[in-house]
């Protein structure tokens, strides 16, 4: 029973981490932040025993941080790989396939889209992990994934209007990608 606690304990820290994740517009901020979280939750899986999600989220931090330097096909093929692989070979419930999916969504995600469709793409990926977390029984999980949905879904709305008045929330994000390259 303790460590059941001790577990969830790990999933509230991860709630605490992650809850203003997707408040950042600038994209560093935002997948360094996802990346810790995603850490965090990854531990907090494996120890309610979840494995496959577990694997899902580990990757998800590692991929998560190698998108900050390269939006490589090959790099983003491998993670899908792994994330495939790794986490097939583990799953014994057919809800345990949705943090898969909503792994390779986010990865896709992470190295192909940019602004507001990476928004999108990972709040689709965010319903397939809350629901996931949920059946899981997973108190951290469940709360912060749906704070995710709910804050994730809220912003994209905001960021849509602004760009509707010809605002364009991602600018700072455009600026520094053009300093650099």
């Amino acid at each position: 029973m303790t460590a059941y606690w001790v577990a969830q304990g790990v999933g509230v820290l991860a709630f605490v981490v992650g809850i203003t994740t997707f408040i950042n517009r600038d994209e560093r901020r935002f997948k360094l932040q996802l990346a810790g979280y995603s850490a965090i939750i990854g531990i907090h899986f494996f120890l309610m025993g979840a494995s496959p999600a577990g694997m899902s989220a580990e990757l998800n931090a590692i991929r998560t941080v190698i998108s900050l330097r390269t939006r490589s096909l090959w790099v983003m093929s491998i993670f899908i790989v792994l994330t495939l692989g790794l986490g097939l070979a583990k799953f014994n419930h057919a809800m345990e396939l949705l943090p898969i999916a909503g792994t390779v969504a986010s990865t896709w995600a992470l190295f192909r889209c940019k602004g507001l469709t990476t928004r999108c793409v990972m709040w689709c990926s965010t319903a397939c992990w809350v629901t996931h977390n949920f059946w899981l029984g997973s108190i951290g999980g469940t709360l912060i994934e749906g704070s995710f949905l709910v804050m994730n879904g809220l912003n994209i709305i905001r960021f849509w209007r602004m760009q509707r008045r010809g605002i364009d929330p991602f600018k700072v994000e455009k600026e520094v990608q053009q300093q650099e390259g």
